[in-house]
């Protein structure tokens, strides 16, 4: 075991910031083969989870039942950025279910992808749940309801029997931990958000990829795979990483800087959080990381622009 991955950030040839990264990445059997700072501290998933929490999605029969292909999976798994594919998409796969945006619980944020944004606004139109970014794993929630008749009120809370009968099971299994009596957090998206071990998620991570062919976890990762803009969009880091990682390496950002991935030919799974929570220190961090496991290319850095286009500075390893 090391310190902390430390991530800088540069402006004039000076470090301006620097931002400290635990991180673990362990084999299938949970074996860890690679640390920084503290492997074993408890951190939510947020939703670097998604892919764990949309196993029952597949598991319960659900995605077959109403004719799912890739593209609803990679939205299941998904922090997508609101652009108007994505919006298109959801609206489509509710409409299979016979519902509208509401019966979505997630509330509503204008498009993260600016473009997206700033074309919404200037119609006049109003953000809905669609284009949240979570919105994805919640119609795979609702399918899941729809195929089991299980009650679509109340789906949030962690006593649902889509919580307390699937999801956040799969979730305990998958981590090895044991979440009987303990008390969840709650997400952005209004879901519950359970403090898991670091190396416990990327153990999980390994096990998405151990998994054999055809199995619920196998079906995510080649949605995933097959259409990586649909698990984040056009310029985020988790489209571009699965689209040129090697090895059929997968990868999930987080909120608060949590990032998640699965590099199945290797049998390792990788889970790291920036103690600080930037988003732009988990960034470089998973690809410097995926670097050294020669699964990217050669990260370098990443630059740090102005507003008027020039660059100014750096993001990179310590």
């Amino acid at each position: 075991m090391t310190g902390a991955l430390v991530i800088e950030i540069t402006r004039g040839g000076q470090v301006e910031s620097r931002h400290e990264v635990d991180v673990a990445v362990v084999d299938v059997e949970g074996r860890l083969v690679r640390a920084h700072g503290h492997p074993g501290r408890y951190v939510m998933p947020r939703s670097a989870a998604k892919p764990i929490q949309a196993l029952p999605l597949v598991g319960t029969g659900a995605a077959d039942a109403f004719g799912l292909g890739d593209v609803e999976l990679a939205l299941a798994c998904a922090s997508h950025d609101g652009e108007p594919r994505h919006v298109e998409a959801i609206v489509a796969w509710l409409g299979r279910l016979g519902l509208d945006v509401g019966a979505l619980a997630c509330g509503s944020h204008l498009p993260m992808h600016e473009p997206s944004a700033t074309a919404l606004a200037v119609t006049g139109a109003v953000p809905d749940q669609t284009h949240n970014n979570c919105s994805g794993k919640h119609v795979g929630f609702l399918t899941v309801l729809r195929h089991l008749d299980l009650p679509l009120h109340g789906y949030l809370d962690p006593t649902h029997p889509l919580h307390a009968d699937h999801v956040t099971p799969a979730l305990a299994e998958a981590c090895g931990v044991d979440l009987t009596g303990l008390v969840p957090g709650v997400d952005g998206c209004g879901i519950p958000v359970w403090s898991v071990p670091l190396d416990g998620l990327a153990r999980a991570w390994a096990g998405l990829g151990a998994a054999p062919q055809g199995a619920p976890a196998t079906r995510l990762l080649d949605a995933m795979r097959a259409e990586p803009f649909y698990v984040a969009g056009s310029s985020r880091t988790c489209t571009r990483v699965i689209r040129e990682a090697t090895g059929s390496t997968v990868c999930k950002t987080g909120a608060e800087g949590v990032f998640c991935a699965v590099l199945p030919d290797d049998g390792l799974g990788l889970a790291l959080k920036v103690r600080d929570g930037a988003r732009r220190a988990a960034d470089a961090a998973v690809a410097h990381l995926l670097a050294e496991l020669g699964r990217l290319p050669t990260s370098g850095h990443d630059l740090l622009f102005n507003r008027a286009g020039a660059e100014v500075g750096r993001i990179q390893v310590a």
